[in-house]
């Protein structure tokens, strides 16, 4: 009798084990080697509410940001790769860091300090993201990992030579991703530099907040009364355009797709949005930019950012011939960015806030993407 009793007990407290409840984690492994041998890795950081991102030192890109739904389902709400090989084919940027100067300068050339100093033409006759080879082509240093009660993450180091695609003086970027506790991812960007040279640094992560199809949908509101309106090429003429009374206001709130197909030759000229909104701020403190709801899952998504602009992108120029995670095939309009940023191509346009950096001051912005749900 005494042994049956036993094995019964030993049931009972097998049934009763509470399972186990996610930790707050990093885990650091590899993501395969680059062509000359050079190692990249992955750091995929973790929440005690099991939102996870994952970064890896190649363009020091985040390729997934698993964030839940209403009912708690999880979802990676970025698009991007599953392996190495199509970050080195062609990638629209998917999730990297772009620099030294995100975003145009026209016609490839800027003059500083009564010096020309002539760009690539990687965009028809513009400059684009940092050129040929810009921060997303290059695998960063691993500077510091951070594991706090309340966070982790890492920070990741370059040094952009001088004359590097065409840019003047030694650069010396830091970019320091942190998961919160309260769902916030933080990127935090820090440059120096040896000779005066334009700096312009942004995330640029594809967003989708259902985790695939058309972000038509997702609900936009942007705390900009201006916008700087474009030529054919999509570089800004100069001016400053208030929103008011056009299809790029998202003050109130909107579809995406609400007016994106409008007879507006600002529209037509980039297929959809790809414009810079000068975001309405009375200082450089981190303040709200932009809120994002998709309604089917309940997911929202807040951008705060020291920066003046934001870039709003609808992924216009996707086609279909990109397969990514899950051998998705990343459509027209499947994912938007919300590039916080200075103006596009400001080293031309005086009256654009300066994006130089000298020598003695340091570059110092900060983005944060907040995640939510709908009650």
């Amino acid at each position: 009798m005494r042994f049956y009793l036993v094995v019964i007990t030993w049931a009972v407290i097998v049934s009763c084990q509470v399972p186990e409840q996610p930790r707050q984690m990093i885990e650091r492994t590899s993501f395969g080697m680059l062509p000359e041998g050079e190692e990249v890795e992955r750091f995929q950081l973790r929440n005690t509410a099991g939102v996870e991102a994952s970064i890896i030192t190649y363009g020091a890109t985040l390729t997934a940001l698993s964030v839940p739904d209403r009912d708690g389902i999880m979802e990676d709400v970025v698009l991007g790769h599953e392996t190495l090989t199509g970050y080195l084919e062609d990638n629209p940027y998917f999730g990297s860091i772009v620099g030294r100067y995100a975003n145009r300068i026209a016609e490839g050339a800027f003059t500083l300090d009564g010096e020309i100093y002539t760009l690539a033409r990687n965009n028809g006759p513009n400059h684009l993201h940092g050129g040929v080879k810009g921060f997303d082509k290059v695998n960063w240093e691993v500077a510091e990992v951070i594991e706090d009660t309340n966070q982790v993450g890492l920070s990741l180091n370059y040094v952009s030579a001088d004359g590097e695609e065409g840019y003047p003086g030694m650069l010396t970027v830091r970019v320091t991703y942190l998961l919160t506790e309260d769902n916030r991812l933080i990127v935090d960007y820090e440059a120096i530099t040896d000779k005066a040279t334009p700096v312009n640094l942004t995330q640029h992560a594809y967003f989708n907040l259902a985790g695939q199809g058309s972000i038509e949908g997702h609900h936009l509101t942007l705390a900009a009364s201006h916008y700087t309106p474009v030529d054919s090429t999509l570089i800004p003429t100069g001016e400053i355009f208030p929103v008011e009374g056009t299809a790029f206001d998202f003050r109130s709130g909107k579809t995406i797709g609400e007016h994106i197909d409008h007879d507006d030759q600002q529209l037509m000229y980039g297929g959809g949005y790809d414009h810079n909104f000068v975001l309405d701020r009375m200082s450089g403190d981190l303040m709200p930019a932009a809120t994002v709801l998709e309604p089917q899952s309940g997911r929202i998504l807040e951008v705060h950012t020291t920066k003046p602009g934001i870039q709003f992108y609808t992924g216009n120029f996707l086609d279909g011939s990109i397969t990514g995670k899950g051998g998705v095939q990343y459509g027209r309009r499947s994912g938007f960015c919300l590039e916080t940023q200075y103006y596009p191509d400001s080293p031309n346009q005086p009256n654009f806030p300066s994006t130089i950096l000298r020598p003695g001051k340091v570059y110092q912005t900060q983005t944060v993407f907040v995640f939510r749900t709908e009650e």
